[in-house]
């Protein structure tokens, strides 16, 4: 070195090491939680899917004298005029609606408050909802005469009521109601 030239200084490995470990700890922090971002987010698009069936449902309640569709082949009108045919899941599967009620031929159907989730022909079950694992096959339910009451559907003295459930991604079921 010269006399009068200041002597330059590098990082050190220590320090080198440092900022390589203190960024590895930021980007797996990231990686770790981004799939529980998305999961989230996949939900709130979920959420927004049962308020727009709820929408649809007051939509037709507004055109048909505030009655809810009765028959099956009311509901195939409901699905195809009010939601159309591409009403899929975030994943871009296409949501399965399946329609119940809490009353069934005029004999409540319910246990301790609580709609037992049986549909006239048997062929829809949501007493396993709550411990069903996700996706559930896309299953979104409409639950006539009945109101929410936290993550389950209730019977309501209203028979224009609906209720609508969806089992979430990341824990527990959504319910919304007309």
């Amino acid at each position: 070195m010269k006399k009068g030239e200041k002597f330059r200084r590098g990082f050190t490995i220590i320090e080198v090491s440092l900022v390589i470990s203190i960024a590895g700890l930021i980007f797996l922090m990231v990686f770790v939680a981004l799939p529980g971002l998305r999961a989230s987010q996949r939900d709130e698009e979920r959420r927004t899917d049962v308020l727009k069936v709820i929408s649809e449902i007051k939509n037709y309640q507004s055109n048909n004298r505030g009655a809810l569709p009765k028959e099956a082949a009311d509901w195939d009108e409901f699905y195809a005029d009010y939601l159309g045919n591409n009403f899929t899941d975030p994943n871009g599967t296409d949501y399965l609606l399946l329609h119940t009620s809490c009353v069934n031929e005029g004999v409540t159907i319910s246990t301790g408050g609580a709609c037992s989730y049986s549909s006239d022909d048997g062929s829809i079950d949501l007493a396993g909802l709550q411990e069903a694992g996700f996706p559930n096959d896309y299953r979104m339910y409409i639950v006539l005469q009945a109101t929410c009451e936290g993550e389950q559907a209730v019977k309501s003295s209203n028979p224009r009521k609906a209720a609508v459930l969806y089992r979430l991604e990341s824990a527990g079921v959504y319910c919304a109601n007309t």
